[in-house]
């Protein structure tokens, strides 16, 4: 009798289980994202009661307790335990601290590329309850002042290989009374002092946790520059909480504490650093650092170190697509990538050739308060709408006019929700647990970002500046960034979803499609930047048979500009504001141009065709 109550329970479970799979095939990644979620929720709150306040260095340090023979940092043919990795920052904190007169709170700004010595550095001033400032190590002059205004840094640690640019701007660091230190054994240039010797000499000996004594969870740790895609970089602040979530993503995605991580994304910025380095410390992994990506090297890298995940960001997979086909394309032990930007048929090609790699995708700003992962893996969505995330973050994609650049507004003033499967702008609500900490020093940036009264009087939310889509099973789509998004004949044109277009016609590599002002015309009309696959000529046929087919006509192109190599960004995003301001001038730009004449396609550029454009003669 209880044998078959049993079995009658255990049927009817089983029968539930496949109705709710056969009403959600996600279900059962839906549970395991909960689970996972509710799991770190637990854990915020235990390190906001926590005291002393228990920071991801604390973390570190259990690690290298608990396993200080790990490697913990690989870098071309030396590798580094915890406990090394421990002594070496004992080092650099004593030296720091000694010839640099450090103290709590200071800031210190890193201006170096991929090496041990950058996590040495920041381990060291984290001991010793200071920030630091991650510099971009290709901004030069102004805007590397720009960046040093923002922080108020104290101290510059530049790597030896940079001392070029540290000398550009020496005379004002010095006006200023900041120390700058290279990393190098001796230095004759007079205002920088050698820093690799008084490392050497140093003590590795712990120090004191008197010495961070007045950290905690809302404490600023480091500053991150975003790219300045349109302008000079802005100096995120990221606290120390935010250090904690975005360690928590490689968690989310099922990194394993036996995995090994291939982070060749520049340290100086949040996917490599946040996402990479602290979720690994978080892990207790191994880090498989690299100076700079290099396709050809990508994988090899991982069959000599064993990787068994890789990060990406932006046209990485592209690349990796591109290369020339092998017979061991499948030979590695990667397992899962973790990244952002991929496109949908980027995906499909990576996964085609080079086998079963699990794709996290992810979504998230530096300094913005929402993210999203794509844990259920379904192709080209950026996340997926859970109802434990929406609890502690809500959000909401609302309408925009691209032509006025603000939310559309009701009659009572406030902004309209769109319905699932269009297109919206997200704005996440700023509260205790979702904050916006903006920009260092820079109020203005900070309070644009801001969107008060959405939906009623005195609420305030975060704009993402990105337009998303949400589909019917609670998949978020990106669509593309407000600025990238332009109007031309009174319709709104996608640049992402042009240049995906694009990039099916045989002849091009890559596409970057942006707005153009021209004379006489409202809007912008629709320009790309292309690059051609190797062996190759532009197709102007078979663009503009594809772009015909394919796009409605206020869509398509109308000019056309072949490059040696697409301007990107130190994280592979896109340049689009220089170009369009660039305009389709021949006489201004040296590039192949084309023009997309009606029903006859793209034709050369010439000086002729642009007079008439400009004059009014051609309306386009």
């Amino acid at each position: 009798m209880i044998a078959y109550i049993l079995y009658t329970i255990l049927a009817g479970l089983a029968l539930l289980l496949l109705l709710l799979y056969l009403r959600n095939p996600y279900i059962f990644q839906d549970l395991s994202y909960t689970i996972t979620a509710i799991k770190i929720a637990i854990r915020m709150r235990k390190f906001k009661k926590q005291k002393p306040f228990y920071s991801i260095l604390d973390c570190f340090l259990d690690q290298v307790a608990r396993q200080p023979h790990k490697k913990f940092i690989v870098f071309e043919e030396s590798s580094y335990t915890y406990s090394q990795a421990d002594k070496e920052s004992n080092r650099v904190a004593r030296a720091l601290s000694e010839h640099g007169q450090l103290k709590e709170g200071d800031t210190v700004a890193l201006f170096l590329g991929n090496e041990p010595q950058f996590v040495w550095i920041w381990l060291a001033l984290t001991k010793l309850g200071c920030k630091a400032s991650l510099l971009n190590y290709n901004i030069r002059s102004k805007s590397l002042l720009h960046c040093f205004s923002c922080c108020e840094a104290k101290v510059l640690v530049a790597g030896a290989d940079l001392r070029g640019a540290v000398e550009e701007v020496l005379p004002t660091l010095n006006q200023q009374g900041v120390r700058v230190f290279i990393l190098s054994e001796d230095c004759d240039v007079e205002g920088i002092e050698s820093l690799s010797d008084k490392i050497q000499q140093a003590s590795d000996q712990p120090l004191s946790p008197q010495l961070r004594a007045n950290i905690n969870l809302k404490s600023p740790a480091l500053y991150i520059y975003t790219s300045g895609t349109t302008g000079l970089p802005k100096a995120a602040v990221i606290n120390h909480e935010r250090l904690w979530m975005a360690s928590f993503v490689q968690a989310v995605a099922g990194i394993r504490s036996d995995d090994i991580i291939y982070v060749y994304l520049p340290l100086y910025h949040s996917s490599g650093f946040l996402m990479g380095l602290c979720g690994a410390i978080e892990k207790g992994i191994t880090v498989v650092l690299r100076r700079k990506f290099s396709a050809s090297h990508f994988w090899n890298d991982c069959r000599k170190y064993n990787v068994t995940v890789v990060q990406y960001i932006g046209e990485i997979m592209r690349y990796l697509c591109n290369t020339p086909k092998r017979d061991n394309d499948r030979d590695h032990k990667v397992r899962l990538a973790l990244g952002n930007g991929i496109r949908a048929d980027t995906w499909t090609d990576f996964l085609q050739r080079f086998g079963d790699i699990r794709i996290c995708e992810c979504y998230g700003a530096t300094e913005g308060n929402i993210g999203f992962v794509n844990y259920a893996g379904k192709v080209g969505a950026i996340g997926k709408e859970n109802f434990l995330h929406k609890m502690g973050c809500p959000y909401a994609l609302i309408r925009y006019d691209t032509e006025k650049e603000e939310p559309v507004k009701d009659s009572r003033g406030f902004c309209i929700e769109v319905p699932r499967g269009e297109t919206g702008l997200l704005v996440a609500r700023i509260a205790e647990r979702s904050p916006f900490v903006g920009y260092a020093k820079n109020s203005q940036q900070t309070e644009k970002k801001k969107v008060r009264d959405v939906f009623v009087k005195g609420d305030l939310y975060f704009n993402s500046g990105d337009l998303l889509k949400i589909d019917n099973e609670g998949f978020v789509f990106f669509q593309d960034r407000i600025g990238d998004t332009f109007r031309w004949k009174g319709e709104n044109v996608a640049t992402t979803e042009v240049a995906d277009h694009l990039l099916m016609v045989d002849c091009i590599k890559e596409a970057n499609v942006y707005g153009v002002k021209v004379p006489g015309h409202e809007g912008r009309i629709g320009m790309a930047a292309l690059t051609l696959k190797e062996n190759m000529d532009f197709d102007g046929k078979a663009v503009y048979q594809h772009v015909k087919n394919f796009l409605p006509s206020y869509a398509r192109p109308r000019f056309i500009r072949i490059q040696d190599a697409l301007v990107v960004t130190g994280t592979f995003k896109q340049m689009k504001v220089k170009l369009g301001e660039e305009g389709f001038n021949p006489a201004v730009i040296r590039d192949p141009l084309f023009y997309l004449e009606d029903n006859k396609g793209y034709v050369p550029m010439t000086q002729e065709i642009f007079s008439s454009i400009a004059e009014g003669r051609i309306r386009l």
